[in-house]
């Protein structure tokens, strides 16, 4: 069996030898000398008081290596082929090289981190006497001209431009200590200098000998050295593992190295694409490891296709991974292969992400979502882009976040999202990621901040689902995002929280939160909401109605915040938040089996009663409109289009306009009739058949996405059950089909709902969308 390494101890002076001949090399993934001035000068203590340094580590290199070398710092001979690679050991023996060997000066940095020029010296007196510490004394750096100067340059307080100096001060220069040749020279200067002190120096340089020459000359650096055949992946972990110098090794810096020695330059190719993606604010710190995994997700993934189109079986095909092991195993016959399409993928993730309202990096909930999104892209390509595919994956991309599915090691995740995703918008199954999440409903009590991905996920939801803005009503996109400053803030803020005994747990969670421009924030510093609301009016010139459309807009229930009352806003808002999770997950949010997630008002059954008892009291107005049934015609008790039509009518002026409340159930007068008296003419005559006609009517006469905007509650009173329809306004035009499929627009003018068609309609709509 070959030997994986061998140990052994190599004379200083033969490894910087080596290094300056090029026989030993860097491999080109190291990344750059990066030791300062203190660092250098403790080292070159070290050696001088033969103290352990630690080992360094090498790998036996050649032609057939893999890994293009690279000269050390301050190197200079001519193209050699290396036959050793430093691994482990960099900072130090370039530091040593450069102090020891090079005879230029040393570019380092100072403690403040500024770039000087250093060459080393020891003082001869001070580093044989053990009075004295060696390292904080008896090692002296100067800059590069050898002179150190104070009062900008105008009193020179140590001069060693000149060997005369250098022996005047007593001051051995380090750069000729492993040259025989020189530092005899230097001796015999130093010596014969001044003929009454010439014994008395002969014995000071005999001691200066033994205790800092000999040791320089003589020290041994314990060498550990890789065999040839060591694989890649091996060197990488090993790298990391021994790496004294602080800086962690990237799969993209081996990758480079490992390209390079087929002549292509990694580094500039990521260099000429993230150009590209800098254009894009999301894509603008797009790591280079990252852009990695979506290549290598489409090499696996194409590689495990043509696995099992060879007849193999599904256990026993080649797999899909982005792991760090198989991205170093990447040829680069693939990764040109596949890094455009993964390129023109993570475009289309953008795209798709602008619409879930993500526009900054720093508000993806999970960056590491793009890496399956933009390889999905990249497989599908303009299949992705049909509506129910986008749905789709509208779908799996929320359950990913608000299930907070990527927060741990992800790489298994990634690699079945992309087979996952790819097979279900070919009308295969549904992906583990949305099988998988699940979403608590106290939860939404916890979200506090933006390390929560779910925190991130529904802030970009409130805006998804249509907010508004409150200087200019209309929806939030990525201009106004970035225009207006638009960030997330208090409804009820924090000062008036404090002053009115609201817990801070709960006053900061995310149910009290919602996106809001700068301008309309500041107004709102500190007041209470009726107070700010009047100033919102007044500096906004916004009308009460149009006001109460920006809110609806954002789930928020005018009333109570005019009111002061927090836990009716409290309450609302966290049945709609919930609502929301459950539209665009597609399942239902999990529930206490006290259902007390809100901390007001008992239980949810409790607030629905609350909350609807209180819009009945209210009364019909231009947002809140009554209908007895939804199916059935109390005058003849049969089945009537007609009133299906009334619903889709209120529904549409509702979406058009600035949003409202639909009861069913209820009539003119307030009293209650109770859906029950359309079950007859239901599949299912419960609720869920009742919500399911609902979803079909609305879909019929509009689209389905209309229906999103729609936040559907059933209570049930002693008298029968009412539906609460909460509309918010649509962020486009909604257009509603009669009987002969011809369109018509509805909109809310007072406590009517009204057509409006031609040039009326022409006004409305460059108005309103």
């Amino acid at each position: 069996m070959e030997e994986k390494f061998s140990s052994d101890k190599n004379p200083l002076s033969d490894l910087l030898q080596e290094a300056e001949s090029g026989i030993l090399q860097l491999p080109d993934f190291q990344r750059g000398w990066v030791w300062d001035d203190n660092h250098i000068k403790s080292l070159l203590a070290s050696i001088s008081l033969s103290y352990p340094i630690g080992a360094v580590m090498t790998l036996a290199a050649g032609k057939d290596v893999g890994f293009a070398p690279r000269l050390l710092e301050g190197v200079e001979c001519g193209p050699v082929i290396p036959d050793m690679l430093l691994l482990d050991g960099q900072q130090r023996i370039t530091s040593l090289f450069l102090a020891l060997k090079s005879k230029k000066p040393v570019p380092t940095r100072d403690h403040r981190g500024n770039r000087v020029d250093r060459h080393y010296y020891v003082d001869i007196k001070k580093s044989i006497d053990p009075n004295i510490d060696r390292e904080e004394e008896s090692i002296v750096s100067v800059p590069a001209n050898r002179v150190i100067a104070t009062d900008f340059g105008r009193t020179i307080k140590l001069d060693l431009s000149t060997r005369h100096k250098e022996i005047a001060a007593g001051l051995f220069p380090l750069d000729i200590i492993l040259d025989s040749g020189e530092r005899t020279d230097w001796m015999m200067a130093y010596v014969g200098s001044n003929d009454e002190k010439t014994q008395e120096k002969i014995e000071t340089w005999k001691r200066f000998n033994i205790e800092i020459v000999e040791p320089f000359s003589r020290y041994q650096v314990p060498v550990i050295k890789l065999a040839k055949s060591t694989t890649k992946e091996a060197v990488c972990q090993v790298f990391e593992k021994v790496n004294t110098g602080g800086v962690t090794l990237t799969v993209f810096e081996l990758l480079t190295a490992t390209y390079a020695a087929d002549h292509f330059n990694l580094r500039e190719d990521w260099n000429r694409r993230s150009r590209e993606f800098r254009k894009q604010e999301i894509l603008d710190r797009l790591q280079e490891t990252e852009f990695l995994q979506v290549v290598t997700l489409l090499s696996t993934y194409y590689r495990r296709i043509r696995s099992l189109n060879d007849g193999n079986a599904e256990d026993s095909a080649l797999g899909v991974s982005c792991k760090r092991r198989e991205i170093l195993r990447l040829p680069l016959k693939e990764y040109s292969q596949w890094a455009d399409c993964a390129m023109a993928g993570l475009k289309r993730a953008i795209e798709f992400l602008m619409g879930e309202c993500m526009f900054r990096r720093k508000d993806l909930p999970y960056a590491s979502q793009l890496i399956p999104l933009g390889a999905i892209f990249g497989v599908v390509g303009d299949i992705g882009d049909s509506s129910q595919n986008r749905q789709r994956l509208s779908r799996w991309y929320w359950c990913g976040v608000l299930g907070e599915l990527y927060g741990g090691a992800t790489d298994t995740r990634l690699a079945n999202d992309i087979q996952d995703c790819v097979a279900w918008l070919r009308g295969g199954n549904i992906p583990r990621t949305v099988r998988d999440a699940q979403f608590q409903a106290g939860r939404l009590l916890t979200l506090r901040t933006r390390i929560s991905a779910a925190y991130k996920g529904l802030y970009a939801l409130q805006m998804k689902s249509g907010a508004r803005e409150f200087q200019t009503g209309t929806k939030i996109d990525s201009d106004s995002y970035t225009d207006q400053r638009v960030d997330i803030h208090q409804v009820f803020p924090r000062k008036w929280c404090a002053k009115n005994n609201v817990a801070s747990n709960i006053a900061s969670c995310i149910v009290n939160k919602t996106p809001i421009d700068a301008h309309t924030a500041k107004l709102m510093q500190g007041l209470a909401p009726s107070q700010y609301l009047e100033k919102i009016k007044n500096y906004q010139s916004m009308n009460t109605q149009t006001l109460g459309g920006v809110l609806r807009s954002h789930d928020i229930d005018m009333t109570s915040l005019a009111s002061d009352d927090f836990h009716t806003f409290f309450n609302h808002r966290f049945e709609c938040i919930v609502q929301q999770i459950e539209s665009v997950m597609g399942k239902p949010v999990n529930r206490g089996s006290l259902e007390d997630e809100s901390p007001f008002s008992g239980t949810a059954e409790a607030r629905k009663h609350q909350n609807l008892k209180r819009v009945i009291h209210h009364g019909e107005c231009a947002t809140v409109e009554f209908k007895s049934t939804g199916r059935r015609s109390l005058r003849s008790g049969m089945k009537d289009p007609r009133v299906e039509w009334a619903i889709v009518k209120s529904l549409c002026a509702f979406l058009n306009s600035d949003g409202g409340t639909l009861l069913v159930g209820v009539s003119d007068d307030g009293s209650i009739v109770g859906i029950e008296e359309d079950f007859e003419f239901l599949k299912s005559a419960d609720t869920d058949g009742w919500s399911l006609w609902l979803t079909d009517l609305v879909g019929h006469a509009t689209d389905h996405v209309a229906a999103t905007y729609l936040n559907t509650t059933f209570v049930k009173l002693a008298e029968g059950t009412v539906v609460q329809i909460d509309v918010r306004p649509s962020i486009s035009p909604v257009f509603a089909k009669d009987r002969d499929r011809h369109k018509v627009f509805f909109v809310r003018t007072n406590n009517s709902t009204n057509v409006l068609e031609g040039r009326e309609l022409a006004d409305y709509l460059a108005k309103r969308f």
